[in-house]
Order: structure tokens, then sequence, then C-alpha cells
């Protein structure tokens, strides 16, 4: 009795003579296509080639036509090529390596080359789910009741959107620290979790980013590592380098504002949404000449009394800095350096409408901050380092602030509104080593159970609650309580 691989191999035979006895007519003339739920050649896919689809989101295209119009994969071989008709690139690469099962890179449908038959077997649910990263609306305001943990085909356990880890090289600590903390923002996530949102965007750095969101919160990855490769190329294309250490204050600020201006930048845009508040800050410029005035142009709310002029300015925010206090230059008794503790209370009240803030550039002036609008997620980062001269140096002070219920009302004298004044953190970054060297790490939270996770790089563990803080934080993302 002929096995199904016998009777396969005689089907081929046929359609090869059949290939080249018909006309060109022939060959291109349509016809319904068999369903089948079983496949003899299943057993052929390599595992390698679907993480590798499951990892690219770049536009595939025909390794011989060069066209990226109805592609097709090969399972086995992971070579892209073009149609599945007898005339076809993908059909010849059947007959010619012996490789059968495809699948198209825009439908994922399956199909088995040269037989032309889709394949609807069970067993090919998972690679349908795992190349199918896309969720709509419904599925992503789940996710944070999701406490299910997933296993990946390699035998790694792992919980969507949070002990997945970024494969990034040395030195991009920094981009993993940050796009872990927005991972938290649960409308950030949701919004760039469902296309459509931004189906009409042609910002490649928006879709990347869309994507990179995507496959973090994917319930069926290959394993608990996912890679950021393509969104790292958006953002080379732009400002910071592969492989090149930088900070990440200046990653965050710079994402935050490309993406609101890649998306249209309107006020209604979700990164306003999310982070923009409001400040009021009144200058005061001693001994501004006439000139300086009138080179300065009108500005609303100025007054001039003795020989102090003052303005008044509203401005908006995604982030708030905070000034941390000199360390002392003492030592204790055995000769170490004593690292002072502040609250960040204490550094809050810069913005409380009555603490001067003096500033050499462009003129001097001190300046008093008072904050009129509370975003749903307030960014503040603490200005660690400092450049003196050729040097950069690095302030050690541990900040001790608490991880649930931040009242801000203790140290800011809120403006009245309804919002809660209250907030808990979900996200705090920490730099560890020198200035201009060491990494970067993140500490982040799951909701759900309450429990922390200390990322760095492909490393991912548990930890407790009270080694967030007081700790030496570099930047910080609260929440506020609904």
């Amino acid at each position: 009795m002929k096995t199904k691989r016998e009777e396969h191999s005689e089907a081929k035979l046929k359609r090869q003579k059949l290939f080249h006895d018909h006309s060109p007519l022939d060959r291109r003339s349509r016809r319904l296509v068999e369903i089948r739920s079983e496949c003899p050649y299943l057993d052929t896919v390599n595992p390698q080639v679907l993480q590798v689809l499951q990892e690219s989101h770049l536009d595939k295209f025909c390794l011989v036509s060069l066209s990226n119009l109805n592609v097709y994969a090969c399972l086995v071989c992971g070579n892209y090529y073009q149609g599945r008709d007898m005339n076809s690139h993908a059909y010849t690469h059947s007959l010619e390596a012996n490789h059968y099962v495809y699948i198209n890179v825009k439908t994922h449908k399956l199909y088995c080359l040269p037989d032309g038959y889709e394949i609807n077997d069970p067993s090919l649910d998972d690679v349908r789910h795992v190349l199918n990263s896309r969720c709509n609306e419904n599925q992503a305001q789940q996710l944070d009741k999701n406490k299910q943990w997933s296993r990946a085909p390699d035998g790694s356990d792992y919980l969507p959107g949070l002990v997945v880890s970024l494969d990034i090289s040395n030195n991009t600590d920094f981009v993993n620290a940050t796009i872990q903390s927005l991972m938290r923002v649960t409308p950030l996530r949701d919004f760039f979790l469902t296309p459509e949102n931004y189906q009409n965007c042609r910002s490649l750095l928006v879709n990347r980013f869309g994507e990179l969101t995507q496959k973090i919160w994917h319930a069926r990855n290959f394993n608990g590592q996912v890679s950021p490769h393509e969104f790292l190329l958006a953002i080379s294309e732009r400002k910071f380098q592969i492989g090149v250490q930088s900070d990440p204050i200046y990653f965050m600020s710079w994402l935050l504002n490309k993406l609101h201006t890649d998306l249209g930048g309107s006020k209604g845009s979700i990164i306003y949404k999310c982070f923009q508040g409001e400040l009021e800050a009144v200058k005061e410029i001693p001994n501004k000449s006439s000139t300086e005035k009138e080179n300065g142009g009108d500005v609303d709310g100025a007054t001039e009394r003795d020989n102090v002029f003052t303005e008044t300015s509203r401005m908006r925010f995604l982030m708030l800095g905070l000034d941390l206090p000199s360390p002392p230059s003492s030592k204790n008794v055995v000769g170490n350096s004593i690292i002072p503790e502040v609250s960040i209370y204490n550094m809050l009240k810069k913005f409380d409408g009555e603490s001067i803030t003096k500033v050499v550039r462009p003129t001097m002036a001190r300046i008093r901050y008072r904050v009129t609008k509370l975003p749903p997620y307030l960014i503040l980062h603490m200005r660690r380092f400092t450049k003196n001269g050729l040097f950069i140096e690095k302030n050690p002070t541990l900040v001790d602030f608490p991880v649930k219920n931040l009242q801000l009302k203790k140290c800011i004298p809120l403006p009245a509104m309804k919002e809660n004044e209250k907030y808990d953190l979900i996200a705090n970054i920490l730099h560890d080593g020198k200035p201009g060297e060491g990494c970067y790490r993140v500490f982040v939270e799951q909701k759900l159970e309450e429990l922390w996770y200390e990322m760095q790089d492909w490393h991912v563990a548990q930890t407790a609650f009270q080694l967030v803080a007081p700790s030496e934080s570099y930047m910080q993302i609260y929440e506020q309580k609904q």
C-alpha cells in the first residue's frame, strides 16, 4: 500500500509534466483552491524560520523578482518567493528544492506546493497566531487582567508584556529601560496595540514602535525575548546610534516629542493625553536694559518694578526635572564618602510657586514655577549628571519616595481640579556605575498582583518592592490614581 508521500511524489511528477506541456494561457487559468485538514509535509517546517518571520516586520520581497506583491515565505528555508501558480517563483522553488510548505506573508494562509492546496490543520493555529501579533481594542483592554503565563515552543515560560526582555546589544540598555517603562503606560500601550489607530500614518518610527509594542505583548511568542532591531534601525536613522550609549532622559524626551509630531502634532494626540501637564513660570530679571526689553518683544504679564523686570508665562511639559542637593564633601569615620538621602517631596517643592530656581542662560534670572495642570502620567527625572569643565560628575544622593500614594498636595499648591492628586509608581529607571560609563536598569510593576520586576538587557527577575526605593533613581513614571 502506498504511503501519502509516495502518492504525493507521483502527483508531483504528473504536475511537472503538465507544467511543461500546458500553454501559458492554461497555466494562468484560475481554479478553486482545495482545502485539506492534513498535509504529509508539516514535519519539514523549520521552527527557526517561524521565529525569524515573527521578529521581522519589514516588507518581504521575492528573492527572484524583487517584488513585494503576493509573496510567500518558504517555511523550510525561510526565503521569499512570489505567487503560487504553475509559472510562479514559489512553485518553481518547490519543484527544484523539494520544499513544500509556504505561508502568505499578508494573509498568513498556508499552502502546500506544488500541489496548490490550502492547509487548514488545527495544529497550525499557533503558527498563525505567532505571525499575527495584532489585537483589537477589547483584547488590549483585557491585558492588565491577565496573569496567565505563556509557554514558548522552546520550553521557556514568560508573562506577555512583562517578563519579556529585549534582545539588544551592549550600550543600548537605555533603549530597553525606556521602552519597558513606556509599556506600563496603559493608554499608550493600547493605542499602539491597535494598528487601526495609526494606519494612515506614514512615519516609520510610529509603525516600528507599534510593531515592537505588539511583539512585547504578544501572548504566543516563540520565547521570552523579542528583537527591537527594526525599531533600533528607525531611531538610528534619526539621532541615536546602535551600540552607542546614550541617556534615557534625552531618548525619552526625543521619542515622545517625535511620536507626537509624527502622529499629527495635535493637542489630542495620545502622547499629550498621557503625559502633558502645564506650568506657570514667573521670571525675574534684574537690571534688564530697555534695549533688551525692546528686542525681547511683548510678553504677556510683563511688569517692571525696582529695576527688576518680571514676566509670567505658561508652558507645557512632558516631564519635570528635579534638582538633587549637592553631596557633602566630608567622609565618615572609616574614610568613606557620606551618601546623603533626600525626600522626593523636598525636590518637588521646586514647583510650589514660591521656591526660587536660579538660571544663568540665556540671561541671569530667578524663576518661580507652579504646576497648573497635572498629567495622567507624571514623568520625573533627577538631574544626577553635571558638566564641570571637561568632566562629567555624578551626584550619588539617594532619593526617598513612596511606591504607592505619592501625594503632591504635601509639597505643591495644586489648582482646583477634579482629578486625584495621588500617584502610584509604575516604572523606576536607575543608573549604575560611573558617569559616562555604567549601565541602566529599570524596575516595573505588574499591576494585577502588585509584583515588581527588575529588567536589564535580556535579564528579567522578580524583586521585592522594598528594593525599588530608596535608590539612585534617575527617571520615574507615576500613574494617577483613579
